[in-house]
């Protein structure tokens, strides 16, 4: 009984192994489809993605002045919206004036 279950165990084991092999090949097969030469999809991807990374390498340095500028403009519109307040209030007044 022993030696019965010991083969029956050696025989799963080979099993396994032999469709772990299997699949491990066909997995390799299909990666190296997808990546393994210089015309495949992953190396197309790479071109293209080195390609942004070139296109968008100033980037960093014209954020820095777009960040600055739009400060600027902020200022700018705060004080545009302090004389619109004003205005708005002058004319208010003027309409009470006017109505007395």
């Amino acid at each position: 009984m022993f030696l019965l279950l010991t083969i029956i165990t050696a025989l799963v084991v080979l099993v396994f192994f032999g469709a772990l092999a299997v699949y491990l090949v066909l997995i390799a097969r299909t990666l190296e489809a997808i990546g393994g030469a210089p015309d495949s999809f992953l190396a197309k991807l790479r071109l293209g993605l080195r390609a942004i990374e070139r296109e968008t390498s100033h980037l960093p340095e014209e954020v820095v002045r777009l960040n600055q500028g739009l400060v600027a403009i902020a200022g700018g519109l705060k004080q545009v919206d302090h004389h619109l307040v004003g205005t708005i209030e002058a004319v208010l007044a003027q309409g009470e004036e006017a109505a007395s």
